[in-house]
Formats: structure tokens, sequence, C-alpha cells
């Protein structure tokens, strides 16, 4: 009987050594949590002020704005909408496609806005109140409790890009592609099936007009290079990182400012 209860005092005490030597990571202690919600307090806050407006609530894109503007081109009529935080599908990302966007993807998108469209920059806000409100539109989806993170793609441009060499090359594979379907075959948004594209909301979208100008993402090398690895995950922009290798990409960089005409 002293043998049974010595070799349970020896596992128990095995067991407190080891939750002392590792201790569980994940599990937040009661300050932790504490504080954790006060962020979350915090950037539901912010938020009510900052964003309630367009994207609802509860973050669905349902706020009082409404519909934004409806856009006739080619006989029909677009209607653009808020962003949908509920489904955590964002455009524009550093991570590959289908995953979520990292932390400082959702921080620029909150400071730097999205260019070109209604999504306002919001420079003035302090960087507390960014941190706040990125975490309180983690709690619109379980996407965020779910899925591990995903590494960011690093763009290192080669020194050839913008050769004429990698011009003619990004021509040829913008054609193998079949990017002129729905870019059209001068890159102005005309392609032959421009007018059957829609979003995961299924809502009709205009594949993008190169010749008006800058991109949303941002027209830098390194950002056309990021947009045609990741994808714009809930268009029908895909992601080349499984079907053109990253010299191929870095051809179709080249080629993208003479389709914008610079």
């Amino acid at each position: 009987m002293r043998m049974l209860k010595n070799k349970y005092s020896d596992f128990f005490l095995l067991l407190l050594l080891c939750f002392f030597l590792f201790p569980t990571s994940g599990v937040l202690s009661q300050d932790d949590e504490a504080e954790y919600e006060a962020l979350i307090e915090s950037g539901k806050k912010y938020y009510q002020v900052k964003c309630l407006l367009c994207h609802g609530e509860k973050g669905d894109g349902n706020g009082p704005v409404g519909i934004i503007r409806r856009a006739e081109k080619n006989g029909r009529v677009l209607e653009i909408a808020p962003r949908d935080l509920t489904m955590a599908v964002f455009r524009f990302r550093t991570t590959p496609t289908g995953c979520l966007p990292d932390d400082k993807d959702i921080l620029d998108i909150i400071s730097n806005g999205v260019p070109r469209s209604f999504m306002p920059s919001h420079k003035e806000i302090p960087q507390e109140e960014s941190e706040a409100i990125k975490e309180y539109i983690k709690t619109f989806s379980f996407r965020w409790e779910e899925e591990d993170p995903c590494d960011p793609i690093v763009a290192n441009k080669p020194e050839w890009v913008n050769s004429a060499r990698s011009i003619d090359k990004g021509r040829k594979i913008y054609k193998k592609m079949k990017c002129g379907e729905c870019h059209g075959y001068t890159g102005k948004g005309d392609g032959p099936k421009s007018n059957e594209l829609k979003d995961d909301w299924g809502k009709q979208i205009l594949p993008f007009n190169f010749a008006t100008g800058d991109l949303k993402r941002g027209s830098s090398a390194e950002n056309v290079y990021i947009t045609f690895t990741t994808g714009l995950d809930g268009t029908g922009m895909p992601s080349y990182e499984d079907s053109l290798n990253e010299e191929d990409r870095w051809h179709l960089v080249s080629y993208t400012p003479k389709l914008m005409e610079k």
C-alpha cells in the first residue's frame, strides 16, 4: 500500500514539475484574459465610430450607408457594397491565397485605406486604436480561431525586371495565361468574359482596366508581384503561385506597365 502511495506521489510530483517547466501555450492567464477583453472593448468602441457606418454593427457590410454606388458599364448596373468582414476573405494580403491576412496586412488597410475605392485612409488614428480595431475585426469570423496563420510572401525583385527581354516574355505569358479574356487583350478590362465575373458574394464585378492608372494595392513592381502571387481572394483574380514559377511571375510584372501605358 505504501509502495502504491509513493508511486502516485512521484507521478503527481513529476506532473507538477512538467507544468512549471513546460507551461501550456495558448492558454491566457486571468490577467491576460482581462487585458484582451479590455482591448476588444476598446476596439469595438473605435469600430463603432470609424467603421460601423459602412461595415455594419455585425461586420457584414450592411451598415447604414448601404450600397455605395451603382456604376453602369456595358449595359449593366453594378452595386458596390462595403466589405463583408464575417467571411474573413481579404483581397489585399501578403499571404497565400486562401489564407487569412497577417496583422500587418490589416493594419496597412486601416492606415492606408484602399486607393481608388471607397475605403478611406485612417492615418490619423493612433497605432493603439488601430491595433484595437484589428483585434475587434477578428471577432466577426470563426476563421481567426480555427486557422493557423500563413507566412507572408516575400517579393525580391530581380535586376532584370522591366528589361526589354523580360517585357517580351511577360507579353507572351499574358497571352498564354489568357489574362486578356477578362482584362482585355490590351488591358482595358474589356475581355470577352468581362461581363460574366462575380465575386464570392454573387455580385457582378468588373476586371481591372489597367489603362485607368495605378492599381489599388499600389503599382510598384513588388506590389504587382504580390498581387500575381496571392491573387485577390473573393474575386475572379486567381493566384499564379502554383501555375507560374517565380521567374515567370516577375516577367508578367515587367509587362504590366505596358498595359498601364507607362
